[in-house]
This record gives structure tokens, sequence and C-alpha cells, in this order.
């Protein structure tokens, strides 16, 4: 019939219409949706929908099963001292000696059960982090809306996302309003991805150059938008990144190096022994038979059966304390390659850093710069206040963060501050939820100074009228909003402002005026623009601020510093490894600048070592050079996962005992090959945890010591 020569036809043409990511972004979304043979108003039907799953299967990836208990035990005896243990009770057993082959088998015994024991509570404790509900998505089939599973879709779905949505496949989008996306687990950026629905006119390769594609495990932080999906699963970029890290085989600890030398040692002795007695007794003409009883009875007796029971209780022990410091050790022998390592890979987003911007300064119109320290978690969850009208506060709040030259900032004494925090607050789309901020990672660090200087309900003094959105080509969002009345009787404010923020240079365009309202000079500019290469210098984002009537004619009036900061702990713990002769190396996707900044706050840079090298000059080595270059170098910059597993590897191939710290998706490949991968239980990805040989439960660096 005509309508199942259609679906073959149909199904045919979607077997060979599967999109990459770069090919999707250079075609419009009315070509992908024709080559993926959907209906973007309508989305796809449910026959569709069957016979797509056929072919692209379901929107997961395919992690091997686990195995039963007892194949775990059983491969506990996979190791060579073990076997010529068990070779050699065997023995004792075929020669009547009881005794020894009952010692010996209590000795493997013990060893094989206190190795499966550790190793199964760890993967206990693992199954514990991994218990999140599983991620859900709005979905249009057949013409409606709907909530599904993230693994039901399929390639030719629509999509629709909003603020603190994860992405749940590989998404070329259809429209995007504001949309703001956090892809720091792929690129190691902190700062959001803005995306759009154009076409773009230039092939690109990077994930960070395709702002017209959302990626699978990617989160959105401002705005909303839609989108087709073009892969799903091992198809995406999220799963190839899997599979990459599955195809990599993990190294062996030194420990099992040793340990394996040692058993194949013992065994070629042993049958040195049992060869030697059996041909002195046949040159001496006694039984064979005899002479081989009496060599391997000395051959059994050279064999320590104690020894794998001291390393074993002794690893065992050492995991327990790991344990309770916060540390998940998969295997044991990986406590003793911790012990060895001499150089430390380490992501910087999330593992050295927070991958949380904050506000560490803000500088006026005149010229007045004030300190902004970090709070308690309870002044942050007060961010926004929500409902209640707000007050601003004339005197500073018990026990102030915010100084200016060493005094507590408040309205009455430093109105200049308060209005460059007034203008971050009213320009910001950040959202108060569930006592969390949700949406950009810039608006929610301004957010934050606000209960910082106790202006709690700030923003809901205004009521916004209009707005002018950010896009990566402007590089600035502006509102236009008044001034809400203080009480039922006071008539409402006419008057409107807007409020501008964004890059300094753009921002100075709209300004005509200084806040004290003197005409702003070229002078005026060059000062602000050398203060934000200062800052800058030091590693630090800077956005400026504006308000006035008129959105050419502006006032300008100050600007706020921010940047990633390091977590609690890392430079102590830096300072103690490199005393112990350890090497730490910084790779990250983030630009030069702020690697370096970072590098210098955090004392990684040591006399005699270069600073930096980016990720396209390491694909220019070769493998010779990279490895004599690696070992100078501090920092490694723009770099993507392939780049990351090179740097390990060359570093290995110097007779380096490597450890890889990460939490993104980018850092897992590297996490794999690495001698010792150590991944973050809490910021860190799935794919991240599968990768590590250790997870930081509480994600403090300093734990490796």
């Amino acid at each position: 019939p005509h309508h199942i020569r259609h679906n073959i036809m149909m199904d045919r043409e979607f077997l060979f219409g599967e999109l990459k990511a770069s090919e999707a972004a250079l075609s419009s979304w009315l070509d992908v949706a024709k080559r993926l043979g959907s209906d973007c108003a309508k989305g796809l039907s449910d026959a569709d929908v069957q016979r797509r799953r056929k072919t692209w299967g379901y929107n997961e990836l395919q992690i091997s099963k686990e195995e039963p208990l007892w194949k775990k035990y059983i491969g506990q005896f996979n190791d060579p001292l073990i076997m010529l243990l068990l070779a050699s009770a065997f023995i004792s057993v075929c020669t009547k000696q009881f005794d020894d082959a009952f010692s010996i088998t209590v000795a493997i015994f013990i060893v094989v059960t206190v190795a499966f024991v550790q190793e199964y509570r760890s993967e206990q404790s693992l199954q514990a982090l991994s218990q999140l509900l599983p991620p859900r998505c709005h979905c249009v089939r057949d013409g409606i809306m709907q909530e599904l599973l993230a693994r039901e879709l399929v390639p030719g779905d629509v999509v629709h996302f909003s603020l603190g949505d994860r992405i749940p496949a590989d998404i070329r989008l259809m429209e995007a309003t504001d949309l703001q996306v956090d892809e720091s687990s792929f690129t190691g950026e902190t700062v959001p991805a803005g995306k759009h629905a154009l076409q773009q006119s230039s092939s690109c390769t990077e994930i960070s150059q395709m702002r017209n594609i959302a990626f699978m495990g990617t989160f959105v932080c401002g705005g909303h938008g839609k989108g087709l999906v073009i892969n799903v699963g091992e198809r995406s970029e999220f799963g190839g990144v899997f599979k990459m890290m599955q195809n990599e085989e993990s190294p062996k600890a030194p420990l099992q190096k040793s340990m394996s030398s040692l058993g194949k040692q013992l065994s070629f002795y042993s049958l040195c022994i049992i060869a030697v007695i059996m041909l002195l007794g046949w040159v001496q003409g006694k039984k064979l038979l005899s002479m081989f009883t009496i060599g391997v009875s000395l051959a059994v007796a050279a064999i320590p059966e104690g020894l794998p029971i001291v390393v074993t209780v002794t690893l065992a022990l050492g995991v327990i304390r790991m344990t309770k410091k916060h540390a998940v050790v998969k295997k044991l022998p990986v406590v003793e390659t911790l012990g060895c390592v001499n150089v430390v890979c380490s992501d910087k987003t999330g593992t050295l850093t927070l991958n949380k911007m904050e506000v560490t300064d803000v500088y006026t119109s005149a010229r007045q710069q004030a300190t902004i320290t970090s709070t308690s978690s309870s002044m942050e969850a007060r961010v926004g206040g929500e409902g209640g009208g707000g007050t601003l506060l004339s005197s500073p709040p018990a026990g102030s963060c915010v100084l200016c030259e060493g005094r507590p900032v408040s309205s009455r004494s430093h109105p200049g501050i308060i209005k460059v925090v007034e203008v971050a607050t009213v320009c910001n789309n950040a959202q108060l939820r569930d006592g969390k901020i949700l949406g950009s990672p810039t608006e929610g660090a301004m957010l934050a100074v606000t209960s910082k200087l106790g202006l709690y309900g700030l923003r809901d003094q205004f009521v916004r009228t209009d707005e002018r959105t950010f896009s990566s080509e402007q590089k600035w969002m502006a509102v236009r909003a008044r001034r809400r009345c203080n009480s039922l009787t006071e008539p409402p404010e006419e008057e409107h402002a807007w409020y501008m923020k964004g890059m300094l240079d753009v921002v100075l365009k709209h300004c005509s005026s200084m806040q004290d309202g003197r005409a702003i000079t070229s002078k005026d500019k060059d000062h602000f623009r050398a203060k934000t290469k200062e800052f800058g210098a030091e590693g630090l984002r800077v956005v400026a601020m504006a308000t006035g009537p008129d959105l050419n004619k502006l006032a300008f009036v100050g600007m706020m510093c921010m940047w990633d900061a390091p977590r609690p702990g890392v430079c102590e713990a830096v300072s103690r490894l490199q005393r112990g002769q350890v090497d730490i190396k910084m790779i990250t996707g983030d630009s030069q600048e702020t690697g370096e900044a970072i590098a210098h706050r955090l004392g990684l840079w040591q006399a005699g070592y270069s600073l930096s090298m980016s990720g396209e000059e390491l694909e220019t080595y070769s493998p010779q050079q990279l490895q004599h270059s690696v070992q100078q170098t501090c920092v490694f910059y723009r770099v993507n996962p392939r780049h990351k597993m090179a740097i390990v590897k060359a570093l290995q191939g110097c007779g380096k005992v490597v450890a890889m710290t990460g939490d993104g998706t980018n850092d897992a490949i590297a996490l794999k090959v690495a001698d010792i991968g150590i991944a973050m239980g809490e910021s860190g990805t799935d794919v991240c945890k599968e990768a590590g040989d250790m997870i930081l439960t509480d994600d403090n660096f300093s734990t490796i010591l």
C-alpha cells in the first residue's frame, strides 16, 4: 500500500539523515527540520517516534551491565600472586602437606574477602551519590505539549526549555529569547554562552563556537527557547566524550605492577628450584618423584603467603581513613597510587575554583573602591528579598563585609557605591527560587551583593516597563524602570530611567556625563579603561554600570569586578604539594588571562617554568617535544578533552605518576587515562564520576593530601 511505501521511504531518508552538530549549525533550522522530516509546529507523531526509536534507540548512554556479586568476588582471584598461592595450595594438597595447604588457603580467602568487602562498600557509596531523579523535558508531539522523560526523545522532536532546565539532547535552536546556557562542563568557561537561532556563516568545530546549538548535559541559566533534537544518546557530543572515555584503558597502579612482577619472579624462581633439585636427584640416581616432592616443598616455603594479607589489610585501613575524610576509593590499589603521585593535573573551573562568580570590588565614577568579602550561606539565601517591600539601610548591617577605605559601606556614607549596586540589581534577570539563585552566574553574583549590604528587596522597589536584552554582539543590557510609591496615599513617581550594564567601552559610548552631573571627558574614559585593564590582569571580570532618562545620554556610575573564586583551602594544599616535590599543572578551557591570573593567585608558577601553553600550540608539537614542554609549563588554556588526554600521556611518557582532578564532562577522558583520576562528588557530572578512581564527596581539593 501507498502509506507503507511512504513510511519505508521516510525511514530510509531518515537513516541517512544523521546530522553532526557542526553541520546543523551551518544550516537554517527550516533546512534541519526538512532533513529530519519533522513538523516544527506539531512535532512528531507517535508512529514517527516508534519508527525512529528502532533506528536510534533511547536517549541514554549504554553503561556496561553491573556484574553479579559472585562474579565480582571471583574476579578478586585474578592476580598473579593470588594465582601462585592457589597453585602452591593445590600442590600442597597433592603432596599431602595439608597444614601448608590450609594456611595458604586461609590467607587467600582473607585477602580476597577484605578486598571484595571494601570495594563493595565503595560501590554502595557511589550509588548513593548517583541516586538522582531521571531528567524530564517538555516536548511537542501530535501538536500537544507533553512532559516526558528525557530518555524518550528521538531526533526530530521539538523541545521547549527555560530557566533552570537541563538540555536533554543536542538541539538545533529554532527560537532563543535572551537564552544563556552554562557550558562550563564542556568548555571550562565560567561565563554562560549566549545562544541564538540564526544560521552560522562560517564553519566551526569547537562547542564554544556553535551559538545556535544547545548541547546535551548543559544548563539554561537565562531566557528560554525551543529547538529540534538532532542527536541523542551516544551520538550526542556528550555521548561522544563518554564513548572516548570507555575506549581508553585505565593504567595499572604502581602497586599492581610491583605485585604482578613479584608474582612472576616467584613463579620463575620456584620452577627453577624444582628443576635444579630434580636435576641433582637424577644425577645422584634418586627417585624423580621423591626429588620433585622435595623441590615443591621448598618452592612453596619460599612463597610469602602472609605478604598479600599485610598489603590488603594496610590498603583497606587506608581506604577507611580516606572515607572518613570524604573520599570514596573504588579500588584498593588506588590508595598506594595516590602516595606515589609526583604530578597533579587539575581542571580549573569547579575544581580549583568554585565555578561560582563572586563580586570582589565595586569602583565608582568618583573613584571610590569598595572591597567585598564572602559571607555565610544564610546571608546568600536572603538574596533578592522576595516579598516584603524591601528596605534601604542608612547604616551598615552587623558584621558588614563591604568595606571602603576600612569603613563599612552604607547608603548614608557611600551613596556612590550604593548607586552602582542599585543599577546592577535593577538591570538584572536572575531569580531566587527555593533559596537558590537561578540565572546567569554574573547576575547572581550581583544580586548577592545586595544581601551583603543589607539591601533586602531592593529590586522590588522598582517597576520595570521596558527592556533591551543582552546579546553577545551588542555586549550590553538595559531596562527602563520607575520607582514604586512608598505608600497608598503617595502618588507613583512618573519619572522613568534607564539602567544599563555591559562591557566598559560599549557602556561609555552611551554616556555623556558622570554621576555627579559633570560632563564625562576622554581623560575620564582613559582612566576607567586603565582601571579595567588593571582589574583584568588580576583575573577579574569587569561590568560597567550607567543610568539616566535617555538611553543615549546616560550618567556613568561605576563598575563591578567579579571572578570565579578559588575553593577554600586550595592555596594551602598547592603550597603543601609543592613542598612535597609534587608539580601541579592547571588545565582549563578558559582564556589565557584568566588561567594565568588564577595560577598566580594560587601560587602555581615556579621559577624556571614557562607560564602557559594553548591547546592550539600543543597540537603543533611532536610527541618528544610535547614530553619536554609539558614538564616546563604550569598552565594549559583553551584545551579540549583530547588535549587533556595528550598532556596526561606525555607526562606519563616522562616516567611521571600522574593524578588528574576534574568535575566536568570534558575531564572524563583525562581522568580515565591518568594513573589516578580524582572526580568531584558534589559538582561532578555522571561521566566524570564514572571515569574517576577516587571521588571527593565534599569537592575539597585538599583531601588528596
